[in-house]
């Protein structure tokens, strides 16, 4: 059985949490980028090697802070989006809240010491993605337990 969605005005912050997180997004790839001509690292090297390089490790840490934030980028996506649908506005705020503490992430992971990421960054992302997932469960459950007419 099909169902429509009527999409509320709230659900715009929803959207605009997800342009916002692409704007992140994309200030870390260039933040690679400059690491690349920084460190010397051309393309299409993933990750430095240290015997090559002194500055692998360097290097490495930017890379890896933007690779981490791609890899979880879709779980992240579907979350907020689904979520918000039941809870936009929580879901928006979990959203914005994800979006900073990636912030917070890369620029820990970006200083060369792995373990930076972690004082900040991931324990908010563990909060934001629980709450987000929480948002995503409860809009699942309402499709299974709804009246139909």
């Amino acid at each position: 059985m099909a169902a429509s969605i009527e999409l509320t005005r709230e659900y715009g912050y929803v959207v605009l949490v997800l342009v916002a997180y692409s704007f992140l997004n994309l200030w870390m790839g260039l933040q690679v980028g400059k690491a690349r001509r920084k460190y010397k690292v051309s393309y299409p090297t993933m990750y430095a090697v240290e015997s090559e390089n002194k500055d692998a490790k360097l290097f490495n840490c930017v890379q890896r802070g933007h690779q981490n934030s791609l890899e979880v980028m879709p779980l992240f996506f579907a979350m907020l989006l689904l979520g918000g649908l039941r809870h936009p506005a929580a879901a928006a705020g979990l959203g914005a809240l994800y979006t900073v503490a990636r912030l917070f992430y890369f620029t820990g992971y970006a200083t060369g010491v792995p373990r930076n990421r972690m004082r900040i960054g991931v324990r908010l992302s563990v909060v934001a993605g629980v709450g987000l997932i929480g948002c995503t469960a409860s809009f699942g459950i309402s499709l299974i337990v709804r009246e139909t007419p």
